[in-house]
């Protein structure tokens, strides 16, 4: 099956088999593309941003996004690459948190510094799913709308928590992830999307010689578990300081003791927010190529993850081995392990309130 439609400023959306699931439920592919050549594949299983071509300054366009080109590898192993992540996007410590008086386990699917914690929505999260899927195109961008039901108690959370996640392809070179969700119970939330980037081309160089800016004077550091102490670290004079561009190749073998305990970059910054609206979060240039990305959002945090778990072992859409720390993810999001923490920006959803909250991913060239 094959839809498209095509307006005189070639905003495009298509849809292609891509496979089918174990159970025989079919998956589909979307195709987003803008007037400048700019396309994103997202697959309905997940959510995964499977391809995403960007131009560099010549107008060449390459994948910037790590991943594979087909279901089976997705279904097989994959670190989050492109997905949609939650309900609890990041850890919570030996997944266990109190809502109402209440305690609530979570599923432990993940161990660091030796405990068990929850990481990303649990064994089976919202990147493991298949989703409902609506392509929409209009004059200026092209969206792909999905849906899910998250039923009460799956993974320990409680509420059924209905959620949709519009993917935007806009005329600007910006990708825009735009969440919502309700629930018929108290609960937690914290969603947010897990590409794997790399501005050279997917497979191609280092991310490590980008030039990174975070917005923020103050990460939420670590215990051995990889969850937050509950205090704030300054990052003047370490190497988390990116408020001015560095690449994080200079830094990243810093003896500091938050590196070692994250095996390199993988923290929650907090973000010098002036407002609720939408405002800059990152940014990042690579200078070969021209391309330059900016992270807006709405969300308090960002998660710089340096791709510290890629080994070589899983061979990417191109035939190249992704190596250690050959992509990178800056995910917007709520802190790690909020609801442990009383001093950190709520992720309780309560029913008749909507969680609502939007990233984008602008790219030009320099």
């Amino acid at each position: 099956m094959f839809l498209s439609h095509l307006f005189a400023n070639e905003c495009l959306v298509s849809m292609k088999r891509f496979g089918e699931l174990p159970d025989g439920e079919a998956v589909h592919l979307y195709t987003l593309k803008n007037a400048n050549g700019m396309t994103a594949d997202i697959t309905n299983y997940g959510g995964i941003v499977t391809r995403l071509l960007v131009p560099d300054r010549l107008g060449r366009v390459e994948d910037v996004v790590l991943g594979y080109d087909n279901l089976e590898s997705y279904l097989d192993v994959s670190p989050y690459f492109g997905c949609v992540v939650g309900v609890y996007g990041n850890r919570i410590k030996d997944g266990k948190f109190e809502l109402d008086g209440n305690q609530y386990q979570v599923t432990t699917n993940s161990e660091a510094g030796g405990s068990p914690v929850h990481l990303h929505g649990g064994d089976k999260g919202l990147d493991k799913v298949l989703w409902s899927a609506r392509p929409i195109v209009n004059k200026n961008s092209a969206l792909l709308v999905l849906n899910y039901v998250h039923p009460d108690g799956t993974e320990g959370y409680p509420g059924n928590i209905r959620i949709r996640v519009v993917y935007r392809l806009t005329n600007e070179n910006a990708l825009e992830v735009a969440y919502r969700a309700t629930t018929d119970k108290t609960t937690v939330i914290n969603l947010t999307h897990h590409s794997y980037f790399n501005l050279n081309g997917e497979g191609v160089g280092t991310p490590l010689d980008h030039e990174l800016m975070i917005n923020a004077d103050h990460i939420t550091p670590i215990t051995a578990q990889m969850v937050p102490t509950g205090e704030l670290l300054p990052v003047k004079g370490t190497p988390f300081d990116f408020t001015k561009p560095n690449k994080p190749g200079d830094r990243i073998n810093d003896e500091h003791p938050q590196i070692s305990l994250g095996g390199g970059y993988d923290h929650n910054w907090a973000l010098n927010r002036q407002g609720e609206e939408m405002e800059l979060a990152a940014s990042v240039y690579e200078p070969s190529s021209g391309r330059y990305m900016e992270v807006w959002t709405e969300e308090p945090g960002i998660q710089y993850y340096s791709g510290n778990f890629l080994d070589g072992s899983i061979i990417g859409k191109s035939g190249v081995p992704y190596e250690y720390r050959s992509g990178f993810c800056l995910e917007t999001q709520h802190y790690p392990d909020s609801p442990n923490h009383p001093n950190f920006p709520s992720t309780i959803l309560k029913p008749g309130e909507i969680y609502n909250t939007k990233t984008a991913y602008r790219f030009s060239v320099r």
